[in-house]
């Protein structure tokens, strides 16, 4: 049977909107992949660049890493400014000062003004690049699809990580040394931001808000001292094996990589777990086990002990979605995104101002202090989540 003529303009238009969206799918995921390849040699080099070759201190990396976070407090205004206009634009020019900064860090001299000048450009570029993905790839799903392109979209995020790391161990292999490595990185900031161009220019960038209200104080308490606690582990947990207790390049990698493959095996079990036993079960084992890691840096002296505490010490971090799946049970879903915001906000607050002092307490008293303080954070919030309802219903549109 022969379709009339405007069924065949309808059936047209059909195949041109999915064409549309999944060329856009795919180059929204190239980026994401070419951010992930990015992300995995830094975070794969970063402690050994510091140590071995700037040769900071535990005070210096504190001052860095609240550098660095400062950049997530100040993407939130400039997101503002950038209110309307097209978001792939945004992204492409966003990854290319990405890509300079990780890149520069192949230039530089091994000094530590150098290092922080470079980190602020870097992480300025990823801050404000970090909302986007999600937004451009809900404007691409298609009705009633939206999950699994999210879900598409951060596969191909895991897959460039996983493959940064792969190329990094490799590149040691043939005994590259750490600074040209950073070339790579860059590399593929600029890939990423080829790609953004390739996304349908219409989407465009909304502002973000903040909501504050009394309701979501757990949810604001929780926040900030996630930002604390994780800002202790990422800021000092790598680096104390490679200062302390002398990791070498491919030891770090090769944890980072096991890390990374037992998120991606247990992230959606764990999903489907909270949405099972609800948040407070989860929270209250994620913060407790935090609690005994920290401890666990602060006091133990076996090098394999350490090692095997920043695999699961990292990989445990999937449970921390929890505090996410929590705002989609207490807020309306016109108000997730400025709450999600709001916790954001909160978080860089933390992430700023706890690894300056965790850089003074080790080196006044020892880096056993500073994780001590790690695990302070952990300890309060387990007292906190006692708060979470058990079992909570989603609140009401």
């Amino acid at each position: 049977m022969e379709l009339e003529e405007p069924e065949l303009e309808l059936v047209a238009t059909q195949a041109r909107d999915l064409a549309h969206r999944t060329r856009g799918l795919f180059f929204v995921s190239l980026a994401c992949g070419s951010v992930g390849f990015a992300m995995a040699m830094q975070m794969g080099l970063n402690p050994n660049f510091l140590a071995d070759i700037v040769h900071l201190n535990g005070q210096q990396v504190g001052l860095l890493e609240a550098a660095r976070e400062s950049c997530g407090i100040f993407a939130l205004g400039l997101l503002a400014l950038l209110a309307g206009l097209g978001e792939p634009l945004v992204g492409a020019v966003v990854l290319v000062i990405f890509a300079a900064g990780l890149g520069g860090y192949g230039l530089i001299p091994p000094a530590f003004s150098w290092v922080i000048l470079l980190s602020l450009v870097w992480s300025q570029g990823l801050h404000i690049w970090m909302p986007l993905p999600n937004s451009m790839t809900l404007a691409l799903a298609e009705p009633g699809r939206a999950g699994r392109r999210l879900g598409q979209v951060q596969a191909a995020a895991a897959a460039g990580f996983g493959l940064g790391l792969i190329t990094a161990l490799v590149l040691n292999r043939c005994s590259v040394a750490i600074q040209p490595m950073y070339f790579f990185a860059g590399a593929a900031g600029l890939l990423g931001a080829g790609a953004c161009l390739g996304i349908p220019r219409a989407i465009k960038t909304p502002g973000p808000r903040l909501v504050v209200r009394k309701k979501y104080a757990l949810y604001y308490l929780l926040c900030f001292l996630e930002g604390w606690r994780k800002q202790v582990a990422i800021a000092f947990a790598g680096f104390l094996l490679v200062k302390q207790f002398g990791a070498q390049l491919e030891t770090m990698l090769l944890l980072q990589l096991v890390v990374q493959i037992i998120s991606y095996f247990v992230s959606r079990p764990v999903g489907r777990l909270i949405d099972r036993v609800g948040e407070r079960r989860i929270l209250t084992i994620y913060y407790a086990c935090l609690t005994l890691f920290f401890i666990g840096y602060a006091t133990l002296r076996a090098r394999w002990a350490l090692y095997s505490l920043f695999v699961v010490d990292n990989a445990i971090f999937v449970l921390g979605m929890a505090v996410t799946t929590y705002v989609g049970r207490i807020a309306p879903k016109a108000e997730h995104t400025p709450t999600l915001s709001m916790g954001v906000a909160m978080n860089h607050v933390a992430a700023v101002s706890m690894p300056l002092l965790g850089g003074i307490i080790w080196r006044v008293w020892g880096y056993e202090w500073t994780f001590g303080i790690g695990a302070l954070a952990a300890l309060l919030s387990v007292l906190l989540v006692r708060f979470v309802p058990a079992h909570l219903r989603t609140a009401a549109a």
